[in-house]
């Protein structure tokens, strides 16, 4: 049969093809064992250069989160700097027009598919860099509150007072406002209250300033105000407000217990009255019991 299989043929091109290969891994060996040296040098080179830039932003950056970025992007691209330089080394050229071809590929179908985490990605090296935002500030963002523990590249992550974590993605971060009580040193306390009718508002308004300012000493063109600002039903209310030292909520809840019981030990020492809701109820009965037995009799 002039087309059957010819086993013996079959086997020489296998065995050539093979001798083919061994030849060439033998005459490459020297430029493989070069290039991967290479790349283990620059994978080395990579460490080594992001403890000494560690070192360096340590002095400089007091934001944890930008140093960590600033590194890892750095490593990122000495070690792929070395990976093409060992490909370059093989002769690989070609195969590295392909990879970088194929890298824009994927690069744009990825970036298609992870619109998501890729804008958490880039929204967690803005917030990294923001001066506004940065790791031990207390904020309120999206409901939440608490300290900030971790900024990294994908999300926030707060400590709550009841100490319960919250993990926000950085794209809810930027799109959304956000408060951040430390980073000033000052902040304005308001405390509400409210006095009986039959009180001086003037004396109330005068021992309620004094009592504050003594507690809470203002400072350059800082001052304790004063507004009374509602007839309610039983009282007379006020708003008093001033500064103090506060960078976290929790400051700002002491400085107003603080403010509440200075406040009430004055007003109970001037016999000042803060009321408390009053009800009347009227049980007077015009029905005469008599008449209403005699009506039901006929």
């Amino acid at each position: 049969m002039a087309n059957s299989f010819d086993i013996e043929k079959s086997l020489e091109s296998l065995v050539d093809k093979l001798t083919g290969w061994l030849n060439s891994l033998i005459v490459n060996l020297p430029n493989i064992i070069l290039a991967v040296l290479v790349f283990i040098i620059f994978f080395f080179i990579a460490k080594w250069v992001g403890k000494i830039v560690n070192r360096l932003l340590i002095r400089k950056v007091k934001q944890d989160s930008i140093r960590e970025i600033t590194i890892k992007v750095l490593k990122a691209i000495i070690i792929l700097t070395g990976f093409f330089v060992a490909l370059g080394l093989l002769n690989l050229n070609q195969l590295l027009t392909s990879i970088l071809a194929g890298a824009g590929v994927i690069g744009l179908a990825v970036g298609l598919a992870l619109q998501g985490p890729l804008n958490n990605s880039f929204s967690g090296v803005i917030l990294s860099f923001l001066p506004e935002l940065q790791i031990g500030d207390w904020v309120e963002t999206n409901g939440y509150a608490g300290t900030v523990i971790e900024i990294n590249l994908r999300s926030i992550k707060i400590k709550q007072s009841d100490n319960n974590f919250v993990v926000i993605p950085n794209s809810k971060i930027v799109d959304d406002a956000f408060k951040n009580y430390s980073r000033t040193e000052r902040s304005r306390i308001f405390v509400d209250c409210g006095v009986h009718y039959d009180s001086d508002l003037e004396f109330v308004q005068k021992l309620t300033v004094d009592t504050i300012a003594e507690l809470f000493p203002q400072n350059g063109q800082e001052e304790v105000e004063f507004m009374y600002n509602a007839f309610a039903d039983s009282s007379i209310n006020f708003t008093v407000r001033f500064w103090t030292d506060a960078k976290k909520n929790y400051d700002i809840l002491v400085a107003q217990s603080r403010a509440i019981v200075g406040i009430k030990k004055a007003f109970d020492k001037n016999d000042i009255n803060i009321p408390f809701p009053i009800r009347t109820i009227d049980f007077t009965n015009n029905l005469n019991l008599s008449q209403s037995s005699e009506s039901k009799q006929e």
